[in-house]
């Protein structure tokens, strides 16, 4: 395949070489991310899956949504989504309210405790990402919060099928759980 067939420009084996080792590195910080998911899924309420924060997140930022769209958003089936939805409610951090637009269909909303469980959750995640970063000199936290940025921007800008809708990508705060 050449790169014209392949949709890809031409590299230098220097920057094959630099894109390899990122790519190590990136595969390296999402196993440590999912470890440190798992440890924080042991802390979460029993019984809750620690996916279904990513419904919380959803409807805190995106505002109330029907089960279909909120799979779609989250590249979800349908079941799932309303497995991992009804143990929200279940515990109080989500409930249904009739869609105004069709009486027939529900929209699911966070309530006021699921907000404070996702803002307490959004402290941690900071409280222990400021740990790590502890001993960094400001300036370099900045420059790496600036690239990952930038980095994502490229992903969502080249991919964007990728991106979540009605991504602004400049989230304050985003905690996907």
């Amino acid at each position: 395949m050449t790169p014209a067939t392949t949709g890809l420009a031409h590299f230098t084996e220097a920057e094959l070489a630099t894109a390899d080792e990122l790519g190590h590195q990136l595969v390296r910080l999402m196993r440590l991310m999912t470890k440190a998911k798992a440890q924080v899924a042991k802390r979460g309420p029993d019984g809750l899956e620690r996916a279904a924060f990513a419904i919380l997140f959803t409807l805190i930022h995106e505002g109330p949504q029907r089960t279909g769209q909120l799979a779609e958003t989250l590249h979800s089936d349908i079941s799932t989504i309303s497995r991992q939805s009804s143990a929200l409610v279940q515990h109080g951090l989500v409930e249904r309210h009739a869609d105004p637009e069709d009486g027939r269909a529900s929209l699911l909303a966070p309530t006021p405790e699921g907000i404070r469980v996702f803002e307490e959750n959004r402290q941690l995640r900071n409280r222990w990402l400021a740990t790590l970063l502890a001993d960094w000199p400001d300036a370099d936290r900045r420059t790496l919060t600036v690239l990952i940025d930038r980095f994502n921007s490229g992903i969502e800008a080249r991919s964007p099928e990728l991106a979540a809708p009605g991504t602004n990508q400049h989230c304050k705060g985003d905690h996907q759980a």
